[in-house]
Formats: C-alpha cells, sequence, structure tokens
C-alpha cells in the first residue's frame, strides 16, 4: 500500500517502501520525456524490491487547458502535503499570469536551495578538452536577489514614485525613463543556503567550497553574502571547515572555504575546473553559472535540478532545460535532464542505490552510443533512438 513520505522530529524524511509522488508531465517535449523517465525511474526501484505510486498534478499549458489557471492552488497544496514531487519543462505564460511557473513554485514553496550538480558522462559530446574534470555542485539562492520579482516599469506612476523616493531619503538621481528593481541579500536566506552547501560538503566528503559573488561592486548585499558565508563557517562549522583567510590555503583535514568574484569565476571554471567542488551563490550568478557549466559537459539537456528547503523537508525535482514544444509528441527529445532530475530526487528521499544504479545504466548506454539525435549527431558512428528507446536502452542495462 502506497503512504505519503513524512518528516521526523529530526528533520530527516520517512520514506515508505512505496512512497505517493506527485508529478507534472510538463508542456511541449514533457510528454515525451516524462514517461521515458518514469520508465526508468520504476524499473530501478523495482530492483531494489520498491514502487512509486505516481500522482499527477497539473501546471502550465495542460492546467490551463482544464482549469483555467497556470498553476492551480491544488497543485501547490499536493505539494505541500506529499513534500516531494517532480516536474517536466514549464511554458511561461506571455503577457500575463506568473513571470514563471518555476519560480513561483519555488517561492511558494520557500525552495531556497536550487541544487544543480554537473559532471561530464564518458562519451556525451563536449566543447572542452577535458570535461571529465568538471565535477562541481551548484547550490544556487532560489528566493531571494533580482529574481523577487520586486520591480517597476518605467514611465509609470510607480516608478516616479520610487524614484522621489530614492531622491528624497538617499539623494540618488535616477534617469526619468528608467525601470527599477530592488535586490535583496538577507543575513538569514544567506546563511541557510550556505549551512546547506556546507552540510553537503561534509556528508558527500567535498573538500572545497566557494561563496561566488560580485561583492566588489555590491558590496552590502554580494559582499555581504561572502562575510555572513565566513561568519556561519566560523560560528557554527569551525570543526569542519576553515575559511581561507584563517588557514592561508591549509585546511588540513577540513573543508577549505574560499571566495571567487563572479566573472572570474566564469573564466576559473572553465580553465581550472577541477579547483571548484562545491559552490554556493546567489540567485542570479547561480543561473549564469549552472547553464555555462552545463555546456562544458553536454549542454543543458543533460542538466538535472532540485529544489528543496531542508527546513520542512520539501523538494521539487526539475528539467532543467525549455519545452521545446516543435519537437513534442515526436518521441525525439533526450529525456536526460528529468531522468537524471530523479536520480536527485531518489538520493533525497534515501534510495542511493537505485539512483546510482540509474546513473551507471546511463553511462553505459551513452558509451555504447545509443543515443537520442542530440548526441548522435555530434557523435560518430552513433546508433541514433528515440527517446522511449533510449529509456528501454538504459533499463535494459540496469
Amino acid at each position: 500500500m502506497a503512504n505519503k513520505i513524512t518528516l521526523n522530529g529530526d528533520g530527516s524524511l520517512e520514506v515508505p517502501d512505496s512512497p505517493i509522488i506527485p508529478f507534472i508531465e510538463g508542456d511541449g517535449s514533457g510528454v515525451d520525456i516524462w514517461p521515458a523517465a518514469r520508465h526508468v525511474l520504476d524499473a530501478a526501484a523495482a530492483k531494489h524490491g520498491r514502487t512509486v505510486e505516481w500522482r499527477e498534478v497539473l501546471a502550465g499549458e495542460k492546467a490551463f487547458n482544464e482549469t483555467g489557471e497556470w498553476l492551480p492552488q491544488e497543485t501547490i497544496e499536493t505539494f505541500q502535503e506529499y513534500l516531494i514531487g517532480i516536474k517536466g519543462p514549464l511554458t511561461t505564460p506571455i503577457g500575463g499570469g506568473f513571470r514563471s511557473l518555476n519560480v513561483a513554485i519555488r517561492q511558494i514553496l520557500d525552495l531556497y536551495v536550487c541544487l544543480r550538480p554537473v559532471r561530464w558522462f564518458p562519451g556525451v559530446p563536449s566543447p572542452v578538452k577535458r570535461p571529465q574534470d568538471v565535477d562541481m555542485v551548484i547550490f544556487r539562492e532560489n528566493t531571494e536577489d533580482i529574481y523577487a520579482g520586486l520591480e517597476v516599469e518605467a514611465f509609470t506612476p510607480e516608478a516616479k514614485k520610487l524614484r522621489d523616493l530614492l531622491k528624497d531619503s538617499f539623494g540618488w538621481e535616477i534617469r526619468e525613463d528608467s525601470g527599477i528593481g530592488i535586490k535583496p541579500i538577507s543575513k538569514s536566506g544567506s546563511q541557510r543556503l550556505q549551512r546547506a552547501a556546507l552540510n553537503y560538503a561534509i556528508e558527500r566528503g567535498r573538500n572545497r567550497v566557494t561563496w561566488v559573488h560580485k561583492g566588489n561592486i555590491m558590496k552590502y548585499t554580494e559582499g555581504a553574502f561572502r562575510k555572513w558565508g565566513y561568519e556561519l563557517v566560523t560560528e557554527e562549522f569551525s570543526d569542519k571547515a576553515v575559511g581561507w583567510e584563517d588557514c592561508g590555503g591549509d585546511s588540513g583535514d577540513k573543508i577549505l572555504v574560499s571566495d571567487v568574484i563572479a566573472d572570474i569565476a566564469l573564466q576559473q571554471v572553465l580553465t581550472r575546473p577541477k579547483e571548484f567542488e562545491v559552490i554556493a551563490t546567489m540567485n542570479l550568478n547561480g543561473d549564469y553559472l549552472s547553464d555555462a557549466l552545463a555546456a562544458q559537459v553536454g549542454g543543458i539537456g543533460i542538466a538535472p535540478g532540485g529544489n528543496a528547503n531542508y527546513v520542512t523537508g520539501h523538494g521539487i525535482f526539475e528539467a532543467t532545460h525549455g519545452t521545446a514544444p516543435k519537437y513534442a509528441g515526436q518521441d525525439k527529445v533526450n529525456p536526460s535532464s528529468v531522468l537524471l532530475s530523479g536520480v536527485l530526487m531518489f538520493e533525497h528521499i534515501g534510495w542511493s542505490d537505485a539512483a546510482a544504479d540509474i546513473e551507471r545504466a546511463l553511462e553505459a548506454t551513452i558509451a555504447d552510443k545509443v543515443v537520442t539525435y542530440d548526441f548522435a549527431r555530434q557523435m560518430e558512428d552513433a546508433t541514433e533512438v528515440k527517446c522511449s528507446e533510449f529509456a528501454s536502452a538504459i533499463v535494459d542495462r540496469l
């Protein structure tokens, strides 16, 4: 009998062998990639004597067509109740509604961590010489920064009111034809993200954690993020981690915590990737970094993502690419992004054995050059297969 995943008093998840997990199929190519990913997830779970009762909830175009709402309240309530969920790519409404359905779900559920592991699978086409050197995990803050959506449009009464307030209160002169955005970065928001990154490094045996910021320019927002990160190391993690300034780079058997200016980081993850293991950064920086890194290991089509709140136990795992509507129903698109997001989900709920099996089987399938069109066109002597056939090939190798 299937049951809910629940939260224990110590903050850990209580996961039955047959959990109920809500899913959003996704728009566009979601109709192809979700069934393919589900096939593999079910097979890996069954190998270890487990099953998942998948419960569909609606968002995006399918929700709008059936309910007249892009993000029904029932969907949010279901995710709140069942704690863990997975979703395909979603369309962002044009001309109204939510700025982004993905951002809306993250903010409503306070999923403050966007988890983006980036690694290379042997055989995947890459534009860099040594993609195998890329093995990083990005912790991107999900709820603050520019993505908070605190903006006023140019030439509106609201923009004039805010300009006048800023001029009267702070003497700030802002051009009359300006749109204005507010960039909030809080100590609590920063440190809960940084705490999650440090705990991850401890649990996974990672040796380096890096704060990425633009604090040399934005001193009281991104500079504060850096400062609060080092304070957290000293106040809560001094037995397990040490800041660069306190050890000169010689951390002994402790985790070395350092920081890098964002523009330099975008160079160094390319030229010196081995120096980065766990990265914690703010929302916009994390968006840039995670997609740039994905390109180094084969593109966003194979990049997984998860959004989590480690206090409430909630986690929503998602394909990180767009909907690709022109391919919808063609059984063509690579399902690896949503599949690997399912791997993250299995790891999150403690099913590490099934998660590891999927990764090994995916790696073996790609090594055998059995791939979807996006990889086949970049590989010699590849066997191009459909989305569903790629999933079946992975299952064969489980």
